[in-house]
């Protein structure tokens, strides 16, 4: 019986000449099988990759970091005014400058005016007379020049009507003495040379001024009109010089706007 049992186990658990046809088999399928299945899957990301590739941007963006700034803004900016028909010149700069992000400014205002020309008082309201003209020196002894109350609005003209006026009575011509004609007289020189308006005339040579319009020029020789004396009228009435407006006096650099030459080559009258 021993030996039965035994010659038994022997054929169950040993196999001399190694595994069997049908193990190999086996192992040979699961070999392909793996193989196959290892190929399917470097197939599928090789496809991968390819298609990756055809649909991808051929140069992709970098990427940009996002920047806040605010630009410096500077504005500089030089106003000169000169007011030369009050004798005045007045320069006035600013400048003003913006920063970034806080936006502060720093502005400086440099305004300088002044005024070379006296002020003289030279009449009053309550003491002039329609067409009658009173003589006054002005703005030097020697310029001679007329206040007059013309009875009808005028340029340049102060007072309660508006109709008061001061002109220099050197021609501008020759640098004759313009004299004041109302409307519908006629000089001593020439009785046929009858005024339209309130005009100046000068016997020397004919030139006519209007002086409800600025003593523009109506006739005659003169090539600009005679100089207006600027008034001022305080609460009182009393009427001030306060300069003159261009062109400068006839003698005091002829035919210039720079008003500043009537000042000159001669003696200022005294202000008050």
């Amino acid at each position: 019986m021993a030996d039965a049992n035994d010659d038994e186990t022997k054929k169950e658990g040993s196999n001399p000449q190694g595994p069997s046809s049908s193990d190999r088999s086996i192992t040979r399928r699961n070999l392909l099988r793996a193989g196959l299945a290892l190929g399917i899957v470097s197939m599928i990301a090789g496809i991968a990759s390819i298609t990756k590739s055809l649909f991808a941007p051929a140069n992709p963006p970098s990427p940009v970091e996002a920047q806040t700034s605010t630009p410096t803004v500077t504005k500089t900016s030089t106003v000169t005014v000169t007011q030369q028909g009050a004798g005045q010149n007045a320069t006035a700069t600013s400048s003003a400058t913006s920063a970034k992000s806080s936006q502060s400014s720093s502005a400086s205002t440099t305004a300088s005016t002044s005024s070379p020309f006296p002020q003289v008082i030279v009449a009053n309201v309550s003491d002039l007379q329609v067409n009658q003209p009173v003589s006054f020196n002005y703005p030097l002894e020697e310029t001679p020049n007329i206040i007059v109350k013309l009875g009808v609005k005028a340029s340049g003209g102060v007072g309660p009507d508006g109709d008061i006026v001061a002109y220099s009575v050197v021609c501008q011509h020759l640098g004759c003495i313009v004299g004041f004609l109302p409307a519908g007289s006629a000089p001593n020189c020439d009785p046929t040379a009858k005024a339209s308006g309130p005009q100046g005339y000068c016997c020397c040579h004919g030139s006519v001024y209007d002086l409800v319009n600025g003593a523009a020029v109506t006739s005659g020789p003169a090539p600009r009109p005679v100089p207006q004396v600027i008034l001022s009228v305080d609460d009182s009435g009393d009427i001030y010089a306060t300069g003159m407006t261009p062109p400068s006096i006839f003698g005091h650099d002829t035919g210039s706007n720079n008003v500043l030459s009537d000042l000159q080559g001669g003696t200022l009258v005294s202000g008050q």
